[in-house]
């Protein structure tokens, strides 16, 4: 287990909540919105904003809300003109870190982002200073009751997948990764074998991890749980990797 799953997961052993209900809904809503602003209002021909809308529901978003949500989209709002930005760097440890936003004040956004970093030991970096430890693929994830791992390993095969990551525990999803370039290939083939994912975007997944144990894995998860409460961030990915024994030390 690598990256921001693992921090996830790591996060739930230790019983932390995810951000607050108000911050998970405004990272939702800016999605839903930019989705919505640079493609179709109608989800049927946008999946970035299908994906976005499911998400959404998941999160027990109310109708009402995506449907103003996705108006404030395609309407003539100023401040829905999010901006697409990203941030690279190196958290503690040495281990490289690719930050995502959307902002409507990237001077905002670059100033808390790099204030983060520094608070907890990390340095961030020029543009593409790290993403090339990192692959570029299309991801997707359904819940384990989408079918055994060998059944979903099969449809995933078929729709033209590369792999295929399926956790076991409470919070446990299957992770279909693909190339790039095939990404609404393999989604129309998912979603006729499938149905629905729950997620559906570009993501970023690294090539080489770093370990990282102890004091600086907890430099580390503190960075990333901070990174992930501002508002602006939307995805945080990380190229650590985290040992069964040091895990369990860090749990107990």
């Amino acid at each position: 287990m690598a990256g921001h799953s693992q921090f996830k997961n790591i996060m739930h052993r230790k019983g932390r909540q995810d951000a607050q209900r108000a911050k998970i809904f405004t990272k939702l809503i800016r999605e839903i919105t930019t989705a919505a602003r640079l493609g179709a209002a109608d989800p049927a021909s946008n999946p970035r904003l299908r994906a976005a809308m499911i998400a959404a529901r998941e999160a027990n978003m109310t109708r009402d809300t995506i449907d103003r949500a996705i108006k404030r989209g395609t309407g003539n709002d100023a401040d829905a003109n999010y901006e697409e930005v990203r941030y690279e760097g190196y958290g503690p440890g040495g281990v490289a870190v690719i930050v995502e936003a959307l902002t409507n004040n990237r001077n905002r956004t670059a100033g808390e982002v790099r204030s983060i970093f520094s608070k907890h030991g990390g340095n961030l970096g020029e543009s593409n200073s790290v993403s090339f430890m990192f692959d570029r693929v299309g991801e997707f994830r359904y819940p384990l009751s989408a079918g055994t791992a060998d059944e979903v390993l099969e449809k995933a095969i078929d729709a033209g997948a590369d792999d295929v990551v399926s956790g076991e525990g409470e919070d446990a999803v299957h992770e279909i990764y693909g190339a790039q370039d095939a990404f609404s290939t393999v989604r129309e083939a998912l979603e006729k074998s499938l149905g629905q994912p729950s997620v559906a975007k570009l993501s970023w997944r690294p090539k080489t991890t770093t370990p990282a144990e102890g004091d600086t894995l907890k430099a580390l998860l503190d960075m990333i749980a901070a990174l992930d409460d501002n508002d602006d961030v939307q995805n945080v990915y990380a190229n650590f990797e985290v040992s069964d024994d040091a895990l369990a030390k860090f749990a107990a």
